[in-house]
């Protein structure tokens, strides 16, 4: 089966990118499907938070610049069928130097082209940085999929319009012409409040077809989890949050033909 790219991605930190980007890729190893994430953030949160140690040479900012290759890269973890290339400090250098480049907006895609050949992954999921950067430019020209976390607060809804504006961009400069939005995943749901029920029927009503219907709560224990170098599955495997991500691989998995 061919190999399908998932980019997770948005301008605004602190929206549970990377908590989902580590949790759902878990999960999807959980149901048997080889996947591999790829942590393109120079904060390496992604990294950390499976329980890698961070190493100095391990990163894609190598292949990047044409060093090494990005199979080269590829670090195993704790976690039956997922892999990981972890991140480090270099690739803060290389939101500046990506764009002294030749089609610096292809270099991913170009890097991955040789993983993506080799059928050895189902799923390739990139954690991206909290900015719309050279980094994250990239990993949307590199992806079949956008998938979009979204914290359950207004603010955050402004923010979807500007990241939809770009993909259109990216599609009409024939950059990745078929890129599509994969869905949009609400985070940080608190039950007890009007407001998270508000911002997730606005969503419902702009987007009804690219909303999953999981949605993940808040919760301490989620918070609490990659500072163990755990996921949720292996910090609190009864934790809402955990039934939660389970429910959206499973939402993935179905959407996308992954199994």
């Amino acid at each position: 089966m061919a190999t399908t790219v998932f980019t997770i991605a948005n301008q605004k930190g602190g929206v549970g990118k990377t908590t989902t980007a580590v949790n759902l890729a878990a999960a999807l190893a959980d149901l048997k499907i080889h996947t591999l994430l790829i942590d393109l953030d120079p904060q390496a949160n992604a990294t950390s938070a499976i329980g890698v140690e961070k190493q100095e040479g391990r990163s894609l900012y190598g292949p990047l610049h044409g060093d090494g290759s990005a199979i080269e890269m590829i670090t195993p973890t704790s976690i039956e069928r997922l892999a990981l290339i972890p991140a480090e400090e270099d690739l803060a250098a290389a939101e500046i130097e990506l764009a002294q480049m030749d089609n610096y907006l292809m270099k991913l895609r170009t890097v991955l082209e040789p993983i993506r050949a080799s059928g050895r992954y189902r799923a390739i999921i990139i954690d991206c940085p909290p900015a719309l950067g050279m980094l994250s430019m990239n990993s949307l020209a590199a992806a079949d999929h956008l998938l979009i976390t979204l914290q359950c607060e207004y603010l955050a809804l402004e923010g979807l319009g500007q990241i939809l504006r770009n993909v259109e961009r990216l599609k009409t400069a024939n950059i990745n012409a078929n890129l599509e939005l994969g869905g949009v995943i609400m985070t940080m749901f608190d039950g007890r409040t009007n407001l998270s029920r508000q911002v997730v029927d606005e969503v419902k009503q702009h987007l009804p077809d690219k909303i999953f219907s999981s949605v993940i709560p808040r919760t301490v224990r989620l918070s609490e989890a990659p500072s163990f170098g755990k996921t949720i599955f292996a910090y609190d495997k009864t934790n809402p949050g955990a039934l939660a991500y389970r429910s959206l691989a499973d939402e993935v998995a179905a959407r996308f033909n992954l199994k």
